[in-house]
């Protein structure tokens, strides 16, 4: 399988950052952004920074040095980034507020919903919320506890020699990118060009052409899809949606749409996988409570989803009017940034939030977003974590790190965090 490289690097953040001109910008001439303004991005283990929690403290809505015209403001508290991510009048996500329209006429404007505002938002999140409904996404139940069966006997397998397992390789990568082909429709046989594509999106080390080329592969494999599933609708996502609405959705939003489902539920749902194991392996009672029963679970995965958070930073809004957050004036035009990460390890939402704690009544947490823009496949996730935690350690209720933790190397500057690997000893 493809390994996923190590997230995000600066050209990901300066992208991210960046308010554009009308013409767009050229990344090669962007300056490099000071430390600070990179530090929502970075992590110490499991922990966000403890500067983000000091930004926080001292004020949840503060601008960041960005050597741009236009003001970049982070939002770091709970109550702050709600309002942010509700207000979908006063801010947009649109694509071209990133690129210009120059960029977005280049072909590669990825679609789907992250990078787009109503009424086409809407309209195009209509489409796709029947198919996650709980309804719909029971016909995957079996199949996604097939899929978790069949890794960890992959896993066991590949124990029996003695050598430590990699749990991101062997477990946390395959299950959500199996159970997207099964969601969509399209061929097993296509596993890896989905890991290969959805992880070049975050490989940045190579610049950002070969970013935007991945896009824009990942947009034409989707646009073959599309066209069979015109001409044959299967009984996939794709194929439901080409039934009930027909030509009213082109191929281009459908396309979008499917890419969007695979950056959105892939990735962030392979870092959970592995990070929340992780969380787990520090304390034999984690192990021993979802192993006993199933009451447990669903304590654990939201606490577990709270306290890694692992999109770290929501698409970039951009204000379309003066308002104020938090009581700080913001501007038209200004780039607000919101701190997912930050957000969710807030004191106003209970003491040592810092903490892993699955015993707390565990908050409304910020980890699949809020308001329109709100992770459309959250209880698609959740639905594979429920299934994955609990058989892996019924399965392996001895496992235990083949390295020390400090060994473990960390994604070092990402939206989406994660582990690069996981090795551990199946048996003790």
């Amino acid at each position: 399988m493809t390994k996923i490289r190590s997230g995000v690097t600066a050209w990901l953040a300066r992208r991210y950052l960046a308010r554009t001109q009308k013409k767009g910008f050229d990344l090669s001439r962007m300056p490099f952004l000071p430390e600070s303004t990179l530090m929502p991005l970075r992590r110490h283990g499991l922990d966000p920074v403890a500067d983000l929690s000091a930004v926080r403290q001292k004020s949840p809505v503060s601008m960041l040095p960005v050597p741009l015209a236009s003001k970049v403001w982070l939002v770091t508290g709970y109550d702050e980034v709600k309002e942010v991510l509700g207000k979908a009048k006063a801010f947009s996500t649109d694509y071209t507020n990133l690129v210009g329209n120059a960029g977005a006429d280049a072909g590669k404007n990825p679609g789907g919903l992250g990078f787009a505002d109503p009424p086409d938002h809407t309209r195009l999140r209509r489409l796709l919320t029947p198919e996650f409904t709980m309804r719909r996404l029971g016909r995957l139940t079996p199949r996604i506890h097939e899929i978790v069966e069949e890794r960890l006997a992959e896993m066991e397998r590949l124990g029996r020699s003695g050598e430590p397992v990699d749990i991101v390789h062997s477990f946390a990568l395959p299950i959500p990118s199996l159970v997207i082909c099964e969601l969509l429709g399209v061929p097993y046989e296509d596993r890896a060009d989905f890991e290969r594509l959805s992880a070049a999106r975050f490989d940045l080390f190579s610049g950002a052409n070969a970013s935007f080329g991945a896009i824009s592969e990942s947009l034409a494999y989707f646009q073959e899809i599309v066209k069979k599933e015109r001409k044959d609708p299967g009984d996939g996502l794709l194929g439901q949606i080409v039934r009930d609405h027909g030509d009213t959705v082109t191929d281009d939003e459908l396309a979008g749409l499917a890419d969007g489902v695979l950056t959105g539920g892939f990735e962030t749902t392979a870092s959970m996988l592995a990070l929340g194991a992780l969380v787990l392996l520090r304390d034999p009672d984690h192990f021993a409570a979802l192993k006993d029963g199933d009451d447990a679970t669903d304590r654990y995965v939201e606490e577990l989803l709270r306290y890694l958070t692992v999109v770290q930073v929501a698409f970039p809004r951009f204000a379309r009017e003066d308002l104020e957050i938090g009581g700080v004036p913001i501007s038209e035009g200004d780039v607000v940034l919101c701190s997912l990460s930050g957000a969710d390890r807030d004191g106003k939402l209970g003491p040592d939030m810092e903490r892993f704690d699955p015993q707390r009544n565990v908050p409304s947490h910020l980890a699949f977003g809020y308001g329109i823009h709100r992770c459309v496949g959250a209880e698609l996730a959740r639905m594979e974590l429920r299934t994955a935690y609990p058989a892996l350690v019924r399965r392996f209720p001895n496992m235990r790190l083949a390295v020390p933790e400090q060994e473990l190397a960390f994604r070092k500057l990402s939206i989406v965090y994660g582990v690069e690997s996981l090795p551990v000893r199946l048996h003790g």
